[in-house]
């Protein structure tokens, strides 16, 4: 850790100035209880025990949701997401530090479930990605959180509202998933023109640092929708990622000039980057 600490000055000073967008997968989970799958392999095997699916896509994801969507209809892989995600579990100590700093204009969450969804506060905006399938001519949803609960919302976002993106779909507050190859495919086809992004998250990360927190970039997909949702923003970003990379991550992690912060994701990267928030006189972002 001594090594980072100078990692994690200039992390906690971008942080409190507002300039570092969390961007949150489902490895955050890794090692903890959770009532949901937390990876897509465990995703995928899950959904093979509802349906039979031909084993060659055993625990491939996105492979076995087409399979699904294709032999049993797309509304059964809908009901099954539902009800893989059906459960809530309580914060992370990771969940809450990153409900505290300035007014980070953005945080990113690549997986399903509705954590960060039910922890942020009343008058949030969720920037949320719908299939094309279900959803015809249309890339997302806005809605905007009340003390009724959720309101869909089509009028301009108020600036300096945070907003929390759900690129791959979310549980809350429609049950909307971006989990078949379909799905993929309709997105990755217009997505270097970035017309499957919103606007606000493109304003939003323009000139901004990226943090990756339980991100893994083994596959083709999350590193095209991290280049994707990164693109012009800052020239340097950090990963936590206290595992071996990949060949082909490691060429990702220097491609886009993100530097590896070497520690867990939990009780290393809290402590150290607590106290630098601290000293930077950090307040609440999104709750």
């Amino acid at each position: 850790m001594m090594g980072m600490e100078s990692e994690f000055v200039e992390l906690s000073e971008l942080w409190s100035a507002g300039q570092v967008i969390p961007y949150v997968g489902p490895g955050i989970w890794a090692g903890r209880e959770a009532p949901f799958p937390v990876s897509p392999e465990q995703l995928a095997l899950h959904l093979a025990t509802k349906v039979t699916v031909p084993g060659k896509l055993k625990g491939r994801l996105w492979e076995s949701a087409q399979y699904i969507e294709s032999f049993k209809h797309r509304k059964t892989l809908v009901h099954l997401m539902k009800e893989s995600f059906s459960g809530k579990a309580p914060l992370l100590p990771l969940h809450d530090a990153l409900l505290k700093g300035v007014h980070a204009p953005l945080v990113v969450d690549v997986w399903y479930d509705s954590t960060l969804s039910e922890a942020i506060g009343e008058d949030r905006i969720q920037m949320t990605a719908t299939s094309r399938s279900e959803h015809p001519g249309q890339w997302y949803r806005i809605d905007r959180k009340t003390r009724e609960g959720w309101v869909s919302w089509n009028e301009e976002v108020p600036d300096r509202m945070p907003v929390l993106y759900k690129p791959f779909g979310s549980h809350v507050p429609g049950g909307d998933y971006i989990v078949s190859d379909a799905d993929f495919v309709e997105i990755l086809t217009e997505i270097d023109i970035q017309t499957p992004i919103p606007p606000e998250v493109q304003e939003a990360r323009t000139g901004r640092n990226f943090l990756f927190l339980g991100c893994r970039f083994d596959n083709q997909t999350s590193r095209i929708f991290a280049r994707q949702i990164m693109k012009r923003s800052a020239d340097r970003h950090w990963m936590v990622a206290d595992h071996e990379l990949t060949p082909k991550e490691r060429r990702f992690v220097d491609e886009q000039k993100i530097r590896i912060l070497p520690v867990a994701n939990g009780e290393d990267l809290i402590p150290a980057l607590s106290t630098g928030l601290e000293a930077h006189g950090a307040r609440r972002v999104l709750a």
